[in-house]
């Protein structure tokens, strides 16, 4: 594997940046169990889906939210985080809103997906934590520098703003072979979801405040 000189950067993503970022999250995700069952086995549907949901999610994070990208030595993006302060979640009715058109476009040619979508939306909004603590909203590596240490600058990032202001942090994942990866931060699983019958899993984390 060659060897990258990557940085940490939080700078305001423009227009070309967040589509950037939201390409990077598409090829982390288009073998993920959620978005699979989502797309109903369409490649094409997936993969214009997961581009137009990241996108729309990114853009309109809100007041609460922090994007990090991981750069490497020609500015190109090849990791994304985007994580919500404590009281950043729920996010606010006029950020769902400004959500919306982009997820309804994610997901229109398909719509068995907006009811089963939505299903885990009401399962994760249910079971999430109510003490303070941050939450973990994205967390993408590009494939191809998996394992270079990328993802690692941006757990440390969100890591240090829990022990600086002494409170938790809580994460999904739909594959269970996330948990061991996230584990190795301090978090350990607290519940497995089925929010939709003969769905995938949803698995919740929690870490505490240390």
């Amino acid at each position: 594997m060659a060897l990258h000189q990557f940085s940490l950067d939080d700078r305001t993503l423009n227009n070309a940046e967040l589509h950037a970022a939201a390409l990077v999250a598409t090829r982390a995700f288009v073998d993920d169990p959620f978005y699979q069952f989502l797309a109903g086995g369409r490649l094409d549907i997936l993969e214009r889906g997961l581009t137009l949901f990241f996108e729309a999610n990114l853009r309109h994070l809100g007041e609460g939210g922090q994007i990090l990208t991981v750069r490497d030595e020609h500015d190109v993006i090849v990791a994304v985080a985007a994580w919500l302060r404590p009281g950043g979640y729920p996010q606010s009715l006029p950020t769902q809103l400004a959500q919306l058109p982009g997820v309804f476009r994610a997901l229109y040619r398909r719509p068995r997906a907006l009811l089963d979508g939505n299903a885990f939306l009401q399962a994760i909004a249910k079971h999430h934590v109510k003490v303070p603590h941050w939450y973990l909203f994205l967390l993408v590596t590009d494939p191809d520098v998996q394992r270079s240490g990328a993802g690692t600058m941006l757990m440390e990032w969100g890591l240090e703003r829990m022990r600086d202001e002494g409170v938790g942090g809580y994460l999904e994942t739909q594959k269970e072979e996330n948990l061991a990866y996230y584990q190795r931060f301090g978090y350990q699983l607290r519940e497995e979801l089925r929010p939709v019958k003969n769905g995938p899993p949803l698995f919740t984390m929690w870490r505490e405040a240390n």
